[in-house]
């Protein structure tokens, strides 16, 4: 798309003031806007206060106001809840040091990562560990490393494996019960990507793009040969086939998810093109012509104020109690929250959204770089 100034060009209008608004709905917006599209420094003084304000308005409050005083989500034994706050807490900004982040991290490393390294996708209803998935074992170092993990020798023993399962290196198949490193029959089934679980045993490109996002947040110095190993086959993997299209394979279904193509925030288990572009314009992959269609896809979206719009949402109850109660969208969200709270707390899909718009110029921007 040219020279690093002219990003910009490809904008309708630009909405970079709407994004810098004082919104106590969304006030990480203002934070992220300023640091990824404006550059600003970390210790700037504006950048400082609108860090700070996450942690008093909006979603992380109001998730952090359901946590358990022990750090986690849910109930005991199954702690069901704890893995998506912590990925949607990192996606929203939240603050690393803030002691309830710090206690649900070792929540998380503490019963979901095994003495083999592997990231368990999440605990049975008697409290047993059972396999996880690329796309559960990716979001979760993400948000680990996001929150200051990343010398801890258990994220890094995890990752480490992530990247063993993606290479296949040292691996045995899922009936070989008596090795440790072995894939799962309910689980992640073979490499590089294989699911069980939503793909009949074929790649999962969602698999893939969060277990690429993980790998890309370990800093290169600490990157392993497997990993950069594993690095390589993902982007070859997401690169296969034209994003755009994401005709990856899917498994019982005669066409790709039409999820792919409905921009939304925040994301769990599955991606969207947009994830798509932002992990592999990460990975150096901003000038391969491979992405021009996508990159036009993002483009052809906006409207005529430069925004673009919510076009999934999480789904909402049909009334607003306020007992706290269990939420659930196609085991994407897990968290014991009130149908009052949600609601003001999540974008309306079908209108502009101002999570959609900063990672469309975050793509963009990276992209004419």
């Amino acid at each position: 798309m040219g020279k690093q100034q002219d990003w910009k060009k490809v904008l309708k209008a630009d909405p970079t003031d709407w994004l810098l608004e004082h919104d106590e709905s969304q006030p990480a917006i203002r934070y992220y806007t300023l640091r990824d599209i404006l550059g600003r420094d970390e210790n700037d003084k504006e950048v400082k206060a609108a860090k700070a304000a996450i942690m008093v308005s909006g979603p992380v409050p109001v998730i952090l106001a359901a946590q358990h005083p022990d750090g986690y989500w849910g109930k005991r034994p199954t702690y069901m809840g704890s893995i998506s706050a912590i990925i949607y807490l990192a996606q929203l900004g939240a603050d690393a040091s803030d002691p309830r982040i710090r206690a649900s991290g070792e929540i998380l490393l503490s019963r979901y990562v095994d003495s083999n390294g592997r990231l368990l996708g999440d605990l049975s209803f008697k409290g047993t560990p059972r396999s996880g998935f690329d796309c559960t074992a990716g979001g979760m170092g993400a948000a680990l490393i996001d929150f200051g993990w990343i010398n801890d020798q258990r994220l890094q023993r995890a990752l480490e494996r992530l990247a063993l399962s993606i290479t296949g290196a040292g691996f045995a198949d899922a009936p070989n019960l008596d090795l440790n490193q072995r894939y799962e029959k309910s689980g992640k089934s073979s490499p590089p990507f294989a699911c069980s679980g939503r793909n009949a045993n074929l790649p999962c490109a969602w698999g893939a793009i969060k277990a690429m996002i993980a790998l890309n947040k370990v800093p290169p110095a600490q990157r392993t040969r497997n990993m950069h190993e594993a690095i390589k086959l993902g982007v070859d993997f997401l690169l296969s086939h034209d994003p755009a299209v994401a005709d990856y394979p899917f498994g019982t279904r005669n066409k790709p998810s039409s999820n792919w193509f409905k921009f939304y925030y925040p994301l769990r288990s599955e991606a969207d093109v947009l994830q798509n572009l932002e992990v592999l314009v990460a990975l150096g992959q901003a000038g391969n012509p491979k992405l021009a269609n996508a990159l036009d896809m993002v483009i052809g979206k906006q409207n005529q104020q430069g925004r673009w719009l919510l076009e999934r949402a999480y789904k909402e109850l049909p009334d607003t109690q306020e007992k706290k109660v269990y939420y659930w969208y196609q085991n994407s969200l897990k968290l014991y929250i009130t149908g009052k709270e949600w609601a003001e707390i999540q974008e309306k899909k079908g209108q502009p959204s101002k999570w959609v718009t900063l990672r469309a110029l975050r793509v963009l921007k990276q992209a004419g770089q």
